[in-house]
């Protein structure tokens, strides 16, 4: 049966039937349920593939990732999914694989026709090659800068995140503190250590040493930990790039070390993982607006106007998440609450 049929069946007109099955679009609840209620008695479904050809739209969006071991982005790419079919889309994911050929990976997402593309991180894509696999498309990067004015960009004010992670650890008394980046070459990467290493001047507190694992992983946190310490003077706090890194950090300091967390040493991550909140870790961390950057994101890709300089910058504010890491069992440096959040502008 096709909607044509369907319509006459049941008395209206063929946009009605098409309205009926596309969500968001304007039409009553009364008359939407009435042709549902129509097509599943007579067994109609919409051909999407027909529907694709006479519209040239897909509904369909390409998401791209380059880092599915950050417990960051599958609950993020999952939120995403899901505000995506709330209006109407379906998505396909591009794993764009660490050491793998990156000019067929991107081939392939030039050859699908998906209606838009976005770009969570990929850290491993150039500024060149990002370019290149979105050009054409209306496109969104999700947790990465660029310094390509055409692109729109939805981010959390790292600067204000890691700011507010060292005015933490001077609340508490800590003065030697460390860091310990994932990726240093990456515009975010650059940007959590300037604004830290900044903050931290400005309070006249010291940075005794940092160490780079080159990844965001429990393995990479656990590894630079333990190169931290080696470098002579130990930290009384320690500012994780990423939640993961974090943990593994903790577990060094914790086994290998033979420190206590909080009392020797204060552990801060960024993104706020639903693993930071384990009773082994309890980890006081910067949490990224997830909702937010879903439903900004989801707002752009299907409805921003396309062509140049309508590209926009979008940066949202997070939350400061304080846990036992830096304030242990007895209480922290605001009303004794050991846990607190605090939202950052």
């Amino acid at each position: 049966m096709t909607s044509r049929q369907l319509a006459a069946l049941i008395g209206v007109s063929q946009s009605a039937v098409s309205r009926a099955f596309t969500p968001g679009s304007s039409i009553s609840p009364a008359m939407r349920e009435r042709i549902l209620a129509s097509a599943r008695e007579l067994g109609y479904q919409p051909n999407a593939i027909a529907s694709m050809l006479s519209t040239n739209r897909t509904n369909i969006i390409g998401i791209v990732l380059s880092d599915m071991r950050n417990p960051f982005y599958p609950g993020l790419i999952e939120r995403l999914t899901q505000g995506l079919q709330r209006v109407g889309r379906q998505s396909l994911l591009f794993n764009v694989t660490p050491g793998a050929n990156i000019e067929e990976q991107l081939q392939a997402i030039r050859q699908y026709n998906v209606d838009g593309v976005i770009v969570v991180a990929a850290t491993i894509l150039s500024e060149k090659a990002l370019s290149w696999a979105i050009e054409g498309r209306r496109s969104v990067l999700v947790n990465r800068l660029s310094l390509d004015r055409n692109i729109t960009t939805v981010c959390v004010d790292n600067a204000a995140g890691v700011s507010a992670i060292a005015d933490h650890f001077h609340a508490l008394g800590r003065r030697k503190v460390g860091y310990v980046a994932g990726m240093t070459k990456t515009l975010i990467g650059r940007e959590r250590r300037m604004a830290f290493v900044t903050r931290l001047a400005e309070l006249g507190m010291t940075l005794v040493g940092s160490a780079a694992a080159g990844e965001y992983s429990y393995a990479g946190g656990h590894r630079a930990a333990q190169e931290l310490l080696a470098e002579g003077s130990r930290p009384d706090a320690i500012f994780f790039a990423n939640d993961i890194l974090a943990l593994g950090g903790m577990d060094a300091l914790r086994d290998v070390a033979g420190l206590c967390v909080p009392d020797d040493v204060a552990i801060a991550g960024f993104d706020d993982i639903a693993m930071s909140a384990w009773p082994h870790y309890e980890l006081t961390t910067f949490a990224q607006p997830v909702s937010d950057i879903v439903e900004r994101s989801v707002e752009l890709i299907c409805n921003a106007p396309l062509g140049d300089g309508d590209a926009r910058q979008e940066i949202l504010s997070g939350r400061l998440i304080v846990r036992r890491s830096t304030v242990g069992a007895g209480g922290g440096p605001v009303d004794g609450d050991p846990r607190q959040s605090v939202k950052v502008a």
